[in-house]
């Protein structure tokens, strides 16, 4: 019975998020270009580029004829957890990831135009040592998503545009973390070396998103633009390896009660609102302010469905309770010449995790981005490429979540988490 209760709250508290955000809450992705990150997401209300599908979509209509748009963002991340159990210090492993992004834009006329983006909305990764205090709630990890997002764009009047389109989700998911056989057997056969449990998962969704661009003068406009919750159905495989080191009768009696299964479960992508209002009366000088909210609150739980019973049960559910958001930005560009610009911008952004949820695999706080950049237009070719440095506040763990095989105290990760990323984009442009 020991062994059944045990393995059943391991298993529950393996399948998280595991990712490390690129100057967003939760496991949210705003590197989608690199003019944008030089700007610090400042860009809902005016645009040069196709990059626009994603920040506000009527913005679209402003670039004339065909353009593409490639880029991607060198992201890396650095975690360091300080133990406040005996002041040990583990880091996560130097892994870079790199969000990529392809857009493409066609004025039909002076109305109407319409773009396709493909991009990485949510994901990245987080990847701990295999030894580490917490590595029973997590070691590897990683989330890639796609999204596909056909829009099309339409000028009312000389003032207002507006915009919609839909969003197709495309998830793959990988999640690692190790298993304490020790604590889920009750210490009956001594000591045994972790096992390692692993879900590999995939799933789509969909959803839509609308913008609306108004211009109140030649000098003076507004953005906004949303897009919706999309709820992603993920659908994988829960193996669990169990190291030839233990042997019978434990290594029967660990196999029968963790099978490998058929996992399933439903994540709520949140629903987003982006709004700026941008300035360009200062001659070469421009300037935006925006505000971003993300509705996390959706992620309440995670209910995860296994066939076989994992453990002895069908089902595990954990509270996440995560609240909504809100992110400040402020951008400015200034022109040297027709060919250089020069971009900088600040984001302050808050973390949707309570502190009772709050766990190393996603240990979001809130953080500080700092970015500059250049764009060389080299007509019918644009050039960009922007730096980023976000530094996350310390964040304190000191709740209960951990190994629930094991003695009360251990495993549960608490102490200090300090982070931080250094993001390099480059994104290069085609006018047809």
């Amino acid at each position: 019975m020991g062994t059944k209760t045990s393995g059943t709250a391991i298993f529950a508290a393996f399948f998280l998020f595991s990712v490390s955000p690129a100057f967003a809450s939760g496991f949210g992705i705003f590197t989608q270009g690199a003019s944008a990150l030089g700007q610090a997401d400042a860009v809902v209300a005016h645009t040069d580029g196709p990059s626009a599908i994603f920040f506000n979509p009527a913005l679209i209509n402003s670039l004339p004829g065909t353009q593409v748009e490639l880029g991607t963002t060198i992201v890396v991340p650095s975690r360091k957890f300080t133990s406040a159990q005996d002041g040990s210090v583990s880091r996560t492993d130097d892994t870079a990831f790199f969000p990529s992004t392809f857009y493409i834009t066609h004025a039909f006329n002076e109305r109407v135009s319409a773009g396709l983006g493909v991009f990485n909305p949510f994901g990245l990764g987080t990847t701990w040592k295999s030894d580490w205090e917490g590595r029973y709630l997590a070691t590897e990890s990683e989330m890639t998503t796609f999204n596909i997002n056909p829009v099309v764009s339409v000028r009312l009047n000389q003032h207002v545009t507006v915009a919609g389109g839909v969003d197709i989700i495309l998830l793959d998911a990988t999640f690692k973390n190790r298993l304490n056989l020790t604590g889920a057997t009750g210490g009956a056969f001594g000591v045994l070396d972790d096992g390692t449990q692993t879900l590999k998962g995939d799933g789509t969704g969909f959803g839509y998103n609308f913008g609306v661009h108004v211009k109140f003068t030649d000098d003076l406009s507004l953005g906004a633009s949303y897009r919706s919750q999309v709820n992603v159905d993920i659908k994988g495989d829960l193996t669990t390896d169990i190291p030839a080191s233990v042997t019978e009768p434990a290594y029967g009696i660990l196999s029968g009660v963790l099978p490998q299964a058929k996992a399933k479960t439903v994540i709520k992508l949140p629903q987003q609102v982006f709004t700026g209002l941008h300035y360009k009366g200062f001659g070469p000088l421009e300037l935006e302010a925006g505000v971003r909210w993300e509705g996390w609150s959706s992620y309440k739980q995670l209910r995860i469905d296994m066939d076989p019973a994992v453990a002895g049960s069908s089902s595990s559910t954990r509270p996440k309770n995560w609240k909504d958001t809100f992110s400040y930005m402020l951008g400015a560009s200034y022109r040297l010449n027709d060919t250089a610009t020069l971009l900088g911008g600040y984001l302050y952004g808050d973390d949707p995790i309570p502190d009772e949820t709050f766990e190393p695999a996603i240990p979001d706080s809130p953080s500080h981005l700092f970015c500059l950049g250049t764009e060389l237009n080299l007509s019918p070719v644009k050039l960009t490429m922007s730096y980023g440095y976000q530094v996350l506040e310390r964040r304190h763990k000191s709740n209960s979540l951990g190994d629930p095989a094991g003695l009360p105290g251990t495993g549960t990760a608490n102490g200090m988490y300090d982070s931080e990323l250094h993001l390099v984009g480059i994104s290069l442009l085609y006018r047809f």
